[in-house]
């Protein structure tokens, strides 16, 4: 269903504050299917004095989709989120929102991305929609992939060379449309599931700690990606705690498991030493924080 935070009814900003205000503050988890996929969505602030919280849940992503208002193009906060997934070698998706509002076109706001972020920016709408991309778009991602011989010999790339260039940051896929319409977000998400590779974790358990909240009672929650193996509910996660609860959540609701896996996002209870950027796990390492908040208290 589709909700606005300005109208209150958003399904991911149900925090009163959010609603008060009209704007996104804290990150949410919510889960959904596309054809072939089973995703989760880290949803993030966009304002910039929200920055840290969205840094957070960057420690965790498989693969980010940065919006960009058609209207205003990358602006300076656009920079700093594009140079911290770049430092993180997060694999992105573009989406350039509120078309329907542009003075531009699809080509103009294309070649502004290319020069502002990277030459590797790719029109993927198109070619998604169609099934196939255009010969010019081949021969751009195949200078881009080094698979000139792969071109040369079959006239276009295999969905895995692209899949590949996209998780090495060569190719950055884009799209555009007008979420309130809503346009473009069918076609976003079938270039997400035709080019999004699955989770593959390792076997031994190792996780990423990437936000502490409480809940309603007031348990500490400690959300967490789990990166390899598994871990369920009475095992010792760390320092001799047991993990009393595993939770999925889907906006504000949640739903209790009995194991965490890898690739899964979850929430556990019990733990009180954990902490933002840890890392659970053999050769885990904690990840300090690039953005620093403006005041502290």
């Amino acid at each position: 269903q589709v909700g606005r935070v300005d109208n209150k009814d958003a399904f991911l900003d149900h925090n009163p504050m959010e609603r008060q205000r009209g704007i996104t503050i804290f990150s949410k988890q919510a889960s959904f299917s596309w054809k072939e996929t089973e995703f989760t969505l880290l949803d993030t602030p966009g304002h910039v004095d929200f920055s840290a919280e969205t840094e957070r849940c960057l420690q965790v992503l498989d693969y980010a989709i940065l919006v960009i208002n058609a209207s205003n193009g990358v602006q300076g906060h656009t920079g700093t989120l594009w140079r911290l997934l770049k430092q993180l070698k997060i694999p992105t998706f573009i989406f350039v929102n509120k078309m329907d509002l542009s003075v531009q076109s699809e080509g103009e706001i294309l070649e502004h991305l290319k020069a502002e972020l990277d030459f590797g920016c790719v029109n993927f709408a198109e070619g998604v929609a169609e099934g196939k991309f255009s010969p010019e778009t081949y021969e751009e991602m195949a200078l881009l992939t080094d698979s000139v011989e792969e071109v040369l010999e079959t006239g276009l790339l295999s969905a895995e060379t692209i899949r590949e260039g996209i998780v090495r940051r060569q190719i950055f896929p884009c799209f555009f449309g007008a979420a309130l319409k809503p346009e473009g977000v069918e076609t976003l998400l079938d270039g997400m599931d035709a080019y999004m590779r699955g989770f593959r974790g390792g076997e031994a358990f190792a996780a990423r700690v990437y936000k502490i909240t409480r809940d309603e009672q007031g348990k500490r929650l400690t959300h967490l990606k789990v990166l390899g193996g598994s871990i369920k509910v009475r095992e010792i996660l760390k320092n001799d705690e047991k993990i009393s609860q595993i939770r999925r959540y889907n906006g504000e609701k949640y739903e209790t498991v009995n194991e965490a896996t890898a690739g899964g996002i979850y929430a556990v209870t019990g733990i009180e030493t954990s902490y933002a950027g840890e890392g659970i796990g053999e050769g885990m390492r904690d990840d300090v924080p690039t953005l620093a908040p403006v005041l502290s208290y």
